[in-house]
């Protein structure tokens, strides 16, 4: 279900609008665009935090070297 929001740009704003929207995109189509981008690199910082957190917990690193050990004696060759 799409959803009309309107929003006051600021100079800044205006600024990035027209170079979004300079080779001819849609105001419309910037903004979607733009609010994507902003969540995929949201949530890749999110991860990168949980990712360095966990590689911080001693406990967890130890469990996975002890699950590696674990698999190495099912390898098959």
């Amino acid at each position: 279900m799409a959803h009309t929001i309107t929003f006051r740009t600021d100079e800044d704003t205006s600024k990035a609008l027209d170079v979004l929207t300079r080779d001819g995109t849609a105001v419309s189509a910037a903004v979607r665009s733009a609010l994507i981008d902003a969540a995929r690199r949201k949530a890749g910082a999110a991860i990168r935090a949980e990712a360095e957190r966990l590689a911080e917990d001693a406990s967890d690193r130890a469990e996975a070297i002890q699950v590696l050990r674990d698999m190495e004696t099912l390898r098959a060759w």
